[in-house]
Order: C-alpha cells, then structure tokens, then sequence
C-alpha cells in the first residue's frame, strides 16, 4: 500500500466516523413517539410496564421513567431537569430505575445508553422515549401532549344540545 492510499484509507475512516458522530449526537435527547394510535391514553395498566414500581409511584396523569447506572454522567442532571418538570405539572412524577439492581430490564426495554428516559401516560402505557437525556422542547411537548389526551379522556362527554345556558 502506498503512503497516498494510506492516506486517502485514514481519511475515509475519519470522515465516516465523524458523520456516525454527528447523527448519533442528532439523535440523542430527541423524542421518538413509541405508539402510532390517537388513543393514547388508557384506563387499564400496561403489562410490560406494571412491575417496574408499586402503583403509588406512578403519577396519576403521566409518569417520567429513567433509566440510570451508578456511573452515568449526565444521569444527576437529568434527574434534576426531570424533577423540575414534574414539580411543574400536578399529576406527573418522576421514577428512576437503577439498571444494575434490574439489569433484565435493560434488555426488556432495549435501553443502549443511560440515562434513557420513558414517558408513560396514565394507564402507564410507554407514549414517548428519550436516549439521551431529553431536549427540553422535546419533553415539553411530549408531555403536553400526554395531558391533553388525558384531559379530553377525563372531560365528559357533550352532544351538540346539550348546551348549558
């Protein structure tokens, strides 16, 4: 191999390193909608959710779920940044799951890095998923969205006559 193919070899594999780089830290903290349907919100308890804690540590309107190991960075400040959302919305509470007491978890739920962020909506079904800690627009919209749905469930239901005076 000449000294010009090297060359042109280390730049290659420079350059495709730089761009897995550049999507994968693209990707991170970015919301991905886990579930396609309107109905969102439900009255029954997700199964493949249901044992991650007692039922008094789920929010009664939507629950942030994170995923986190003793050697997780960035896991502190996710903390805080996720208590501080909860504190701001009656109903929604933060629950932290340490990975290397439930390591099968890990696999159930194909957590890839820590912190990774679940947002589950009142019938504790997964509505949105974070890798990474979140992006605060991303969060913020995410569970907007989950307690608007919440809201029109929990309102009753009108018909066109029915109109109060």
């Amino acid at each position: 191999m000449t000294v010009a193919a090297a060359v042109a070899v280390l730049v290659g594999v420079l350059a495709l390193a730089t761009a897995l780089g550049l999507l994968l830290r693209a990707r991170t903290g970015r919301a991905r909608p886990t579930r396609t349907n309107e109905a969102r919100t439900t009255t029954t308890t997700d199964p493949t959710t249901a044992d991650l804690a007692p039922a008094e540590a789920f929010g009664t309107e939507a629950t942030l779920v994170q995923f986190s190991t003793p050697t997780c960075a960035r896991c502190p400040a996710t903390r805080r940044q996720l208590d501080a959302v909860a504190a701001e919305h009656p109903g929604v509470t933060r629950l932290e799951i340490d990975l290397a007491e439930r390591p099968e978890l890990a696999r159930r739920f194909a957590v890839m890095q820590t912190p990774t962020v679940l947002l589950l909506d009142r019938g504790r079904a997964v509505h949105t998923r974070f890798g990474g800690p979140p992006r605060p627009a991303d969060l913020t919209a995410a569970l907007d969205t989950v307690l608007t749905a919440a809201r029109a469930a929990a309102a009753p239901a009108t018909t066109p006559g029915d109109q109060s005076p």
